[in-house]
């Protein structure tokens, strides 16, 4: 038996080397395959990396290059007489803006906004952070902690705290931010009543000619010697119905018939149109003071939460409240169990949204909360509420900056679109920070009705105020598809059902006859600027060929004379009856704009440093913080629309609304204070936070804030540059989209203080 065994051993040797081979193979194999894996992880990783960058980089450029154009367009110039000296302010605020850009990231990273060296000569050492016992010591003998503990340190300490948890128990609920605002801005409808432009007698006149027809009033209607309302701001007559009618959608038809109406019902009543304008502003106001409530009660409170706000966070509170709140999880562990001496830190196992299954079942990762994570700190929560310092600076804000209190009353459809928008942005950040929550059976957790209902409301505002809220919210509502598409009830119901009923029953009444469309000349405010600008300063560069093309529509010569480098309106023959008729809008038809595509691209190659010129000219202002607006807030106030056009409502306060007009320009063309109230600088900082945000990939709420982007481009494409209205929006909401950018990188942060903790721990031994 053994000897016939023996064979049988030799024989099997071989065949167990030769399996442990191909196993040796086969690891070698996957590991090498793990590594190709990682590796070109790594390259998509770092391509990634480099094209977020790249687009950020563009964004500076952009921004660097409207405040080096700035200067030589403040002089009538043009972009060839660009210098060193603009070429050093572009350098300065390319380097400037990036490098703004670079501490939002880092400071979302957690890491050091200044190298170590500087925290040492200003006297802030990192080790001080972490408590070590070294910094304790050589801080306890420090000025700065002489005065701290002194007498005076402690009653300004106190004092302080005492403020804070006072300004945040006054603005607790909605309904105190409310009465805080209704109170702070009360003073400007009971003193300026309203403010408002020609667009709104123009929305009135189409209501009263289009009301004097139903009653069956003679009128003009299509004639050479005949002028309507709808040539005041021209729509080609090719786009008026064969029926006469008088509505037009050159401001929205739903706004103008709501003015009208109110303004008609006012004359019928008291015999002028100041009673109905008045009551517009007034309610344009109690709007605004709802809207900004409810917006800054969402960002402040967390209302979705159902719990109370406290102040301040410190450890006496967490370790009370987690006394009588034991379900809340939450209590305190040693920074480092061997070195006891650097402190505690808050532990909490909480229910991330994120870590709840598809059944609700919570994952909670206690294994972090573990004594062998000891060293790790507990991530920051973002759903506690803002502080006193966020709240004192968002309504310091809105109750003295003159873009908001002087739009609550300014009937100029840009701030009613804006509050609408605060109101809808507000609604957004709830979606934003619910997402993921899962309530009963695993299901998306549902918004309050009233949640629902206000967001369809708040859509609808915006839809009927501006129509570039259409194409804005269409892409909204894709963006949000995809970022959050278990809720699409939620958005079907909010978003997309308004936008259809809205769109819908215009398209209807358009196709009836009922409405005349805007004219399409409206959006070409950049191609008309760019042939008015050749026209006047090389008529000569224009061929012959694209003259032809452009004769049935403009007439070059009165374009010309009409062309303001920063308002697109003259050339569009934009006015009453003396002005220059550069768009032919009584004899253009269809056909003929067929051609004008063709015609402005001729004269854009044959005149690329004009055009140019043109571009730049028209859209600069809204990003160079240094720009003043072309038009501003405080002009409807003291406009001749008030002042001298309106009945009763030009005696009352005349010289203080005068008096509120010039100060406020007064105040805009200080070097300081004016930055401080131009809409461009939060435009300018908007865009270099969503860049950081790009960076960080926090693409969901990239996907909110997108938005933003697209106002910024409304911007660009607007008639006039630097239009202060236009950016009401993004001057409203930056407040707050700074307090989520700060909220969201405090869990990055949280890993500078572990590394610093445990670069300390490794110094001590």
């Amino acid at each position: 038996m053994t000897e016939t065994s023996l064979p049988q051993t030799d024989a099997a040797t071989p065949t167990n080397g030769a399996s442990a081979k191909r196993g040796s193979v086969s690891t070698s194999t996957d590991a090498g395959s793990k590594a190709s894996k990682h590796q070109a992880s790594r390259s998509w990783e770092r391509l990634g990396s480099a094209s977020r960058w790249g687009l950020v980089v563009l964004a500076c450029l952009w921004l660097a290059l409207c405040m080096a154009v700035g200067p030589i367009y403040w002089r009538q110039g043009s972009i060839a007489e660009f210098s060193w000296t603009n070429g050093l302010i572009f350098l300065g605020s390319f380097l400037v803006y990036l490098l703004i850009v670079v501490e939002l990231v880092r400071f979302a990273r957690g890491l050091r906004l200044m190298p170590a060296g500087w925290y040492r000569l200003i006297n802030w050492p990192i080790g001080r952070r972490v408590g070590s016992p070294d910094s304790l010591q050589r801080e306890a003998g420090s000025l700065r902690t002489r005065l701290r503990y002194s007498r005076l340190g402690r009653l300004l300490a106190n004092t302080l705290n005492l403020l804070g948890r006072s300004l945040v128990k006054a603005t607790d609920r909605w309904w105190k931010l409310a009465l805080i605002l209704l109170v702070g801005w009360l003073w400007v409808p009971t003193t300026l009543v309203t403010a408002f432009g020609a667009d709104v007698r123009s929305q009135i006149r189409e209501f009263s000619w289009a009301w004097n027809q139903w009653t069956g009033l003679k009128q003009p209607y299509i004639g050479f010697f005949s002028f309507v309302p709808m040539d005041i701001y021209p729509t080609a007559h090719y786009l008026w119905p064969a029926q006469p009618t008088y509505l037009t959608d050159q401001h929205n038809i739903v706004l103008t018939v709501i003015y009208g109406a109110v303004a008609t019902a006012s004359r019928y009543l008291t015999g002028t149109n100041d009673w109905g304008i008045a009551l517009l502003s007034f309610s344009q106001f109690l709007l605004a003071v709802f809207a900004c409530a409810s917006c800054a009660n969402r960002f402040f409170n967390l209302p979705w939460l159902g719990k109370r706000v406290r102040w301040p966070y410190d450890r006496a509170e967490a370790t009370s409240h987690m006394l009588t709140h034991p379900e809340t999880r939450q209590a305190w562990r040693p920074r480092n169990l061997i070195h006891p001496e650097w402190g505690v830190e808050a532990v909490s196992e909480h229910i991330d949204a994120t870590s709840v299954g598809k059944a609700g079942n919570p994952k909670a990762s206690r294994r972090r909360n573990s004594p062998l994570y000891a060293g790790k700190p507990a991530p920051y929560q973002t759903d506690r509420a803002a502080g006193p310092l966020a709240r004192l600076l968002i309504l310091c804000f809105f109750l003295l900056s003159p873009l908001a209190t002087l739009s609550t009353i300014s009937l100029t459809k840009s701030p009613l679109f804006a509050y609408a928008f605060v109101w809808w942005f507000g609604i957004g950040y709830e979606l934003h920070m619910t997402r993921g929550q899962l309530g009963a059976q695993g299901r998306p957790r549902r918004l309050p009705t009233h949640t629902v209902l206000g967001l369809a409301v708040s859509t609808c505002l915006m839809m009927i105020s501006a129509k570039y809220a259409l194409y804005i919210l269409l892409i909204e509502i894709l963006a949000l598809l995809l970022a959050d598409h278990k809720r699409w009830k939620t958005y079907l119901l909010g978003l997309v059902i308004p936008v259809l009923v809205l769109h819908g029953g215009l398209t209807l009444l358009l196709g009836t006859g009922a409405v005349i469309g805007g004219d399409p000349i409206e959006s070409r405010g950049i191609q008309l600027q760019q042939i008015a600008r050749v026209a006047k300063l090389n008529p000569a560069g224009i061929a012959e060929s694209a003259r032809a093309k452009l004769a049935p529509v403009f007439n070059l010569d009165q374009m010309a004379e009409a062309y303001k480098p920063q308002d697109a309106d003259p050339v569009k023959s934009s006015g009453i009856q003396a002005k220059k008729v550069s768009y032919r809008w009584r004899t253009v038809t269809k056909d003929d704009m067929r051609n004008f595509n063709s015609a402005w691209w001729q004269i854009v190659k044959a005149n690329p440093t004009i055009a140019t010129d043109a571009f730049l000219a028209k859209s600069y202002g809204y990003f160079n913080v240094n720009d003043n607006p072309y038009i501003s807030m405080d002009y409807y106030v003291a406009s001749d629309h008030v002042q001298r056009q309106t009945s009763w409502i030009r005696n009352w306060c005349h010289d203080w609304r005068t008096k509120v007009s010039s100060k406020t320009r007064e105040l805009e063309d200080k070097q300081l204070w004016g930055c401080l109230l131009h809409g461009n600088l939060y435009v300018t900082l908007t865009l270099l936070l969503g860049a950081a945000e790009l960076v960080e990939r926090r693409w969901r709420t990239l996907a909110w804030h997108l938005p933003l982007l697209l106002l910024m481009g409304v911007m660009i494409t607007s008639p006039a540059n630097n239009f202060e209205r236009h950016i009401l929006p993004l001057a409203f909401v930056f407040g707050f989209m700074l307090l989520t950018f700060w909220r969201e990188s405090q869990q990055g942060r949280t890993r500078f203080h572990r590394r610093d903790i445990l670069a300390q721990a490794a110094r001590n031994g």
